[in-house]
C-alpha cells in the first residue's frame, strides 16, 4: 500500500475560469504513467477524504508532476488547493490506478479524446506516444465549453489538434464526436477521458466501427486503493475482490477497455 507523502508546490497558476495548474515535486513522478492519478489531501480537518486528481504532465528528470484541476466550489478541497503557493506543502498518495496502455498504439492511427476536466490527462498521453514506440499517427480531439481552451498550445506541439466548443466559439460547434464527424477522422485505436455521456458516445462509435477503445472513467474515489468499493462500475467479468460483476475504478482502472465496462 502506498504511503502518504508531503509534496512541495513548485508553482501554481490559473489557466481559465476555475481551472488551475499546479506543479509539485514528488517521488511519485519516478513511477507515474499517463492516465494515473494522485489522491490529494487538504490540511482542513473537516475534510478527511482526499480528492482524486488526474496527472497532466510528468517531469521525471525534475521529479515533478503537473496537476490541472477544476475548482468545484467555495470552501471545497479543490478551492483550498488553489490557494497554495510555491514553497507550500501538500499531502498526496500516488501514483494510483493503471494508466493508458501505450504499447497498444504502436504503428497505429491513434485518436486521443478529452472533454471537460478529462482534457488534462490526454496531454501526457500525447507526449509519451511519441516516445520509443513504432510511429504513431496522433489525432488529438478535445472539447471545451467555450473559448477558454486551456492547454491548447501544449496539445499543438504533440499532434494534429481538433477542437470542439459547446458555444461554437472555437473549432467545431458541439462535442468531440461532432469534431470527429466534421473532420472525417478515422482511427485504429481510441484513448478517451471525460464525462460519462461523452464516453458513452465514444464507446458506441468505437463498437459500430470496430475500433479498439480505452476509456478513463471519472468517478468519486474515496479511498483510492480499492478497499471501500465506493467507485465500482458494472463490468462484463466478475471482480476477484467482490465476486460480482463490477470493477473498482480506482484500483482496476481508471482506464478500461471500453467493451469491459457498462457506462
Amino acid at each position: 500500500m502506498k504511503k502518504k507523502e508531503q509534496a512541495l508546490v513548485i508553482s501554481q497558476e490559473m489557466l481559465a475560469d476555475g481551472i488551475f495548474s499546479m506543479w509539485i515535486r514528488t517521488d511519485a513522478a519516478n513511477a507515474a504513467k499517463p492516465g494515473q492519478f494522485l489522491s490529494m489531501y487538504t490540511d482542513d480537518g473537516t475534510k478527511l477524504l482526499p480528492r482524486p486528481i488526474s496527472i497532466c504532465e510528468i517531469d521525471r528528470d525534475g521529479e515533478a508532476l503537473r496537476m490541472v484541476y477544476r475548482v468545484t466550489g467555495p470552501e471545497t478541497g479543490t478551492e483550498q488547493f488553489s490557494r497554495l503557493q510555491a514553497g507550500d506543502k501538500i499531502e498526496i498518495v500516488g501514483p494510483l490506478g493503471n494508466g493508458f496502455p501505450l504499447e497498444k498504439a504502436a504503428g497505429k492511427r491513434a485518436m486521443l479524446m478529452g472533454g471537460g476536466i478529462g482534457v488534462p490527462p490526454i496531454l501526457e498521453l500525447a507526449k509519451e506516444l511519441a516516445g520509443e514506440l513504432e510511429p504513431v499517427q496522433k489525432m488529438i480531439v478535445v472539447g471545451y465549453r467555450d473559448s477558454q481552451t486551456f492547454l491548447k498550445e501544449e496539445f499543438e506541439q504533440n499532434g494534429a489538434l481538433y477542437l470542439s466548443t459547446e458555444d461554437g466559439s472555437v473549432g467545431t460547434k458541439g462535442n468531440v464526436m461532432d469534431a470527429v464527424r466534421e473532420n472525417q477522422l478515422d482511427a485504429d485505436i481510441i484513448y478517451a477521458c471525460g464525462p460519462t455521456p461523452m464516453l458513452r458516445a465514444i464507446k458506441a462509435y468505437a463498437q459500430e466501427n470496430g475500433i479498439e477503445c480505452y476509456i478513463s472513467l471519472e468517478e468519486r474515489m474515496a479511498c483510492g486503493i480499492g478497499a471501500c468499493l465506493g467507485c465500482v462500475c458494472k463490468s462484463r467479468e466478475k471482480d476477484e475482490h467482490s465476486n460480482v460483476h463490477n470493477k473498482r475504478v480506482c484500483k482496476d482502472g481508471p482506464v478500461f477497455l471500453a467493451s469491459e465496462v457498462e457506462i
